[in-house]
């Protein structure tokens, strides 16, 4: 369970982010899949993350300290917000840079929309993951805005992409932040996450 959370500071420089000194586990999805919601799902803080009916509303690096024990980070959304190509090469470098070089980041959630069949621009995103050795675990989001069986059938469709790129199927979570569905597992995932790397240092 997540009882404190708080907004620590945004910056788009790596180097100013805060001390590596504790854990960190980051979330990213395309834009607009519901990843603030899923956020202030998670740690029961209505505003914690902004939401926001245009995609691109995260354009930093946002850092939030949990529980006074870890660092959640709300990186900006890759694909399709409407932002300059300067913009956007400057963006892929700073959230690539940060994934790749933060010591103390210990898992990635990265957000699938459950409603669509595999898109192309998460499945490369996450063959980079694997490429660059970035922990991830996925999050297909908004099940609650279809029926079961649809949400089912396209996590079964992007699961077995997965497969093929990686040959077995990474830990998953099927969420909704409306309903609150898949909170307890995934809050219960952070933790552990968090308590492994406390374990090795």
């Amino acid at each position: 369970m997540i009882r404190k959370a708080t907004f620590l500071v945004s910056n788009s420089d790596l180097n100013k982010c805060p001390k590596p000194d504790r854990a960190e586990i980051a979330f990213i999805g395309r834009s607009n899949v519901g990843k603030s919601s899923l956020i202030n799902m998670l740690t029961g803080v209505k505003e914690l993350a902004k939401t926001s009916q245009k995609p691109g509303k995260t354009q930093l690096i946002n850092h939030f300290t949990i529980d006074e024990r870890w660092y959640l980070v709300d990186l900006p959304g890759y694909g399709f917000a409407k932002v300059s190509k300067d913009k956007k090469v400057k963006w892929e470098k700073m959230i690539s840079d940060y994934l790749t070089t933060r010591s103390n980041l210990c898992g990635v959630f990265v957000l699938i929309d459950s409603r669509l069949e595999p898109q192309t621009i998460d499945l490369e995103f996450l063959n980079w993951c694997g490429e660059e050795d970035v922990p991830f675990v996925v999050a297909f989001t908004k099940a609650d805005k279809q029926s079961k069986t649809q949400t089912d059938r396209n996590v079964k469709l992007f699961l077995n992409k997965l497969v093929e790129i990686f040959g077995d199927t990474p830990d998953y979570f099927v969420t909704s932040a409306e309903k609150g569905q898949g909170k307890e597992a995934v809050v219960q995932y952070l933790t552990d996450l968090v308590a492994e790397f406390e374990s090795q240092r």
